[in-house]
């Protein structure tokens, strides 16, 4: 997999300056630590820096084949996608917070007599918190985020798509859906999602040669 020139030159810099924070990173390159988001989530995925919490980014050498694109456009989607938990729109925030820690995920799918409405994170639940909100008396469908700002993929794509949705959205998780037409709208049914946990466990896999060969 190709990576940009400045991409490359993150990589020298933390060569030459491990450990080193993503605010000296970007200072080295007169850009803001959010101008180098992305680049660093993806150079991390790709097991060339690690980043240890305090402490900064760590070169690595590449654990991968060079052949990692084309081992990620072959992975489905629908294959590797796990469990959404999903809820009504009626449902109270309170509701949400409860079923977001016991499953233990970044993002709710909220969904309007069975399809896919909205998508609540721990952002929008934190902010209905501070916004002094009744908890238990709001519905999730007053605070998510709906159509046409809601990213999602289908299961016949790959998890290379995936991973770049996640990465150019800056979101955590992407709902798998299936367009239907019921009568004559069309509807969103949620058959899945990915997650960045998802990414991660299948770049691991790839690493220790679990997948693609």
């Amino acid at each position: 997999m190709q990576i940009t020139e400045r991409q490359h030159e993150i990589l020298e810099i933390v060569k030459e300056n491990q450990p080193i924070t993503s605010e000296s990173i970007a200072m080295h390159l007169n850009l803001s630590r959010s101008a180098l988001r992305n680049d660093l989530s993806l150079l991390s995925m790709m097991g060339l820096l690690e980043a240890k919490t305090n402490v900064g980014y760590f070169y690595k050498e590449m654990p991968i084949s060079t052949d990692l694109k084309e081992l990620l456009l072959d992975i489905e989607v629908e294959g590797i996608m796990s469990v959404p938990v999903v809820m009504d729109e009626k449902a109270s925030i309170s509701d949400g917070i409860v079923s977001m820690f016991i499953e233990d995920v970044g993002t709710l799918f909220v969904v309007s007599d069975g399809h896919l409405a909205g998508v609540v994170s721990r952002k929008d639940l934190l902010k209905s918190m501070v916004g002094n909100i009744d908890a238990g008396a709001t519905p999730l469908g007053m605070i998510m985020t709906r159509m046409p700002n809601i990213v999602y993929i289908y299961p016949e794509e790959s998890i290379y798509i995936a991973a770049t949705k996640l990465i150019r959205h800056e979101i955590d998780s992407l709902p798998v859906i299936k367009k239907t037409i019921i009568d004559g709208q069309e509807q969103l049914k949620i058959l899945g999602r990915i997650s960045k946990t998802t990414i991660t466990k299948i770049f691991v896999e790839l690493a220790d040669g679990q997948l693609g060969g």
